[in-house]
């Protein structure tokens, strides 16, 4: 999971948002019947992202017709300067992509086949990969403020 080209190579640091409420963007399925939903102000790494969806299209490998949909995307450079390091010379090098999330969905799945207990069980199984406490969401959940 990488950007095609972004405008610069680093960027800052930038802050993980905070729970205040305001926008209900993002917060509710838009194609699947379930999804996972982040509790918590997070930054995600491409990695953890790749392995989450490894781990749901692992568990939904014996259902036909399942898909699943990823809705965020690191897209945020994250440079990191060496253990020991006086400060100075500079911004460290390019390390890893992520992405900031706070009470967003970040998967969803859908399909013809899919029970209810099988989805619950995947998606707990793909919360496990992540750094963060999540829940799982259906259709009739309500949109989280903040």
């Amino acid at each position: 999971l990488v950007p095609r080209r972004t405008k610069y190579r680093k960027a800052q640091k930038g802050r993980t948002p905070l729970a205040l409420g305001g926008s209900l963007k993002g917060t509710t399925l838009e194609w699947g019947d379930y999804g996972l939903r982040v509790n918590e102000a997070v930054r995600l790494s491409a990695k953890h992202l790749e392995v989450a969806e490894a781990a749901l299209k692992r568990g939904l490998k014996p259902i036909r017709g399942s898909k699943v949909y990823m809705r965020v995307f690191p897209d945020i450079p994250v440079c990191i300067k060496g253990n020991e390091t006086r400060m100075g010379k500079g911004k460290g090098t390019f390390e890893f992509w992520a992405c900031r999330q706070m009470g967003r969905v970040i998967f969803e799945i859908g399909g013809p086949n899919l029970r209810p207990e099988m989805a619950h069980a995947v998606m707990r199984l793909a919360a496990a990969k992540l750094p963060c406490t999540s829940e799982v969401i259906d259709k009739s959940s309500v949109a989280r403020l903040g």
